[in-house]
């Protein structure tokens, strides 16, 4: 088995010398650009055996283990190309989802093309009417001979304009209760039936969708899990899920400057923005500075121990508005300013303390919002007393909806 010095220099050479041949003459800019650069930067990490180290090696991986993990954490903080939010939904939720609940023929079939880039993936659970409360989606999927015909809207879906497939969350059976008619499929999104609308959010960028199902048909053994059986499918997505967007968003350097997803402001950034306005010997600045920096350290730890991935969710909330906060004080009065361009200079005169300023507040929904983090640390966690609602074997077809 490769040693953890070992895999380190392999990181350290594909980061220092083989990455900047590999995304050299891929501009960012437009989507379609952005996508491209992506790919091009996922499929040398996978082509180098960097892209997979706990994945079995019969789907592309090198089967190694928790320590050789965090080896890669630790050498690669701050070296990841900001495209790599481009895979954050299929790297990080639904190939791994797939990998350990799928059938054999999935795995074999998805992952290895998912893990190298050329697939890209997202996520369809939230609905309208179905957003915390998730187990009341009304997506509905009917068998029909050899393939499923499904209808309904999907909101909040990540990446839609560009994915390739998605995970999906749809009713399989009415009459069963809410948790348990569900069922968890493999959609692909470049088929009739499939509709993508962007949401534009308030600051200018357009991460979201809301997607509109008019019989969609998915090949009939393109289940994941079990038939009716996909809230434990689902439930298993959210815990890679909360761990994505917690512990492993906290990864930023004073140079990487990124606008995409939702990570929290580096406190090396925020020490650069002190200093540049004169305030590093300001107590109230120092104490805040020091409070995120032991908020940083926390969330590591919590991922080295293995936590409850709500625990990390709600660190990351956490640090990621009061990070925003101290950045607009150091920033004013350029925080507020907005050109619609991001430089390559470490400045504040361009938008990158504005997207963060109005970007952090979505930290607390995306992934299950804070609330509903509170609840399942409460319940699950901890023990509680369930929230008070129907009974839990009420057919789905009796309960009240909106």
């Amino acid at each position: 088995m490769t040693t953890t010095n070992e895999l380190r220099a392999e990181i350290d050479a594909f980061f220092d010398r083989v990455l900047p041949e590999v995304l050299d003459g891929h501009d960012g800019g437009s989507d379609a650009t952005t996508v491209a650069r992506a790919k091009a930067w996922r499929a040398a990490l996978f082509d180098h055996g960097l892209a997979a180290l706990d994945y079995p090696v019969a789907v592309g991986g090198r089967g190694l283990d928790a320590e050789h993990l965090e080896v890669w954490r630790e050498a690669s903080r701050g070296r990841m190309p900001r495209e790599e939010s481009v895979f954050g939904i299929g790297v990080g939720m639904a190939l791994p989802t797939i990998r350990d609940h799928a059938a054999e023929h999935l795995a074999e079939r998805f992952i290895r093309p998912g893990l190298r880039g050329d697939e890209i993936w997202c996520q369809m659970y939230s609905e309208p009417g179905a957003g915390s409360d998730l187990a009341g989606l009304t997506t509905r999927a009917d068998r029909d001979g050899d393939e499923w015909i499904v209808s309904g809207q999907k909101v909040w879906t990540s990446g839609a304009h560009h994915a390739d497939f998605a995970i999906l969350l749809a009713r399989t059976d009415w009459d069963a209760p809410k948790h348990r008619g569900i069922t968890m499929f493999i959609l692909p999104m470049d088929q009739p039936g499939v509709e993508v609308r962007p949401l534009v959010m308030m600051t200018g960028a357009a991460e979201f969708n809301e997607v509109f199902l008019d019989e969609a048909r998915i090949p009939v053994d393109w289940v994941v899990g079990e038939v009716n059986g996909g809230w434990a499918t689902a439930v298993a997505l959210l815990a890679h899920e909360r761990q994505q967007t917690g512990v492993d968003s906290m990864s930023g350097t004073a140079d990487s400057r990124s606008k995409a997803g939702r990570s929290p402001i580096p406190v090396a950034q925020l020490r650069w923005l002190a200093d540049r306005a004169g305030r590093t010997d300001d107590p109230v600045i120092r104490q805040e500075l020091a409070r995120l920096h032991s908020g940083e350290q926390i969330v590591r730890w919590l991922g080295a121990r293995g936590v409850h991935p709500s625990i990390g969710k709600l660190w990351r909330t956490r640090q990621g508005r009061a990070a925003a906060d101290l950045a607009a004080a150091l920033a004013f009065p350029g925080g507020p300013a907005w050109d619609g361009s991001l430089t390559t200079e470490r400045s504040v005169d361009d938008d990158y303390i504005a997207y963060h300023v109005l970007n952090c507040r979505g930290m607390s929904l995306g992934g299950g919002t804070d609330e509903i983090q509170r609840n399942t640390l409460g319940e699950r966690a901890l023990g509680l007393p369930r929230e008070p609602g129907p009974g839990r074997d009420t057919p789905f077809s009796e309960l009240p909806r909106n």
